[in-house]
């Protein structure tokens, strides 16, 4: 059997991998991030605009690339499901001293989500067949 990124990436069979993979990653997100002094030390390496942007948006692509449907229902699922992550992670940093929650980290995990879940729709509708289009193909083809 070959095996590729592209089929670890998109392929079916590692969907539910994938699906599952988001929720990790935001558990780890949201767990080493109530550390104290981890969020410096990584802050040092990447600022705060980075981390949130690229993590929301590898969460984004996990969780519509791990879902079945229209490509327009898994682009809003995974948009509102980080949207939902997001809150509960400021929520969550709002409860320890040395964190503070902040709605600018929130908008920027949207905005992130918003503009991954955007491209992904718009590749995945140029690789779609419309219903329109299979309804035409058979009913042109009898």
């Amino acid at each position: 059997m070959h095996w590729s990124v592209t089929h670890l990436l998109f392929g079916d069979r590692y969907k539910t991998f994938r699906f599952r993979a988001a929720f990790v990653l935001y558990v780890l997100i949201v767990v080493l991030g109530s550390i104290p002094g981890a969020r410096a030390d990584v802050g040092r390496v990447a600022s705060g605009l980075v981390l949130h942007g690229l993590a929301y948006s590898i969460i984004t692509f996990l969780l519509f690339t791990g879902s079945n449907g229209h490509p327009t229902g898994k682009a809003l699922r995974a948009w509102l499901s980080v949207a939902i992550m997001g809150a509960l992670d400021e929520f969550a940093q709002s409860f320890f001293p040395y964190r503070n929650a902040a709605v600018g980290d929130w908008a920027v995990d949207v905005a992130a989500s918003f503009f991954t879940v955007f491209l992904l729709w718009i590749f995945s509708l140029k690789n779609t067949p419309t219903d329109s289009l299979q309804h035409d193909k058979k009913v042109g083809g009898e």
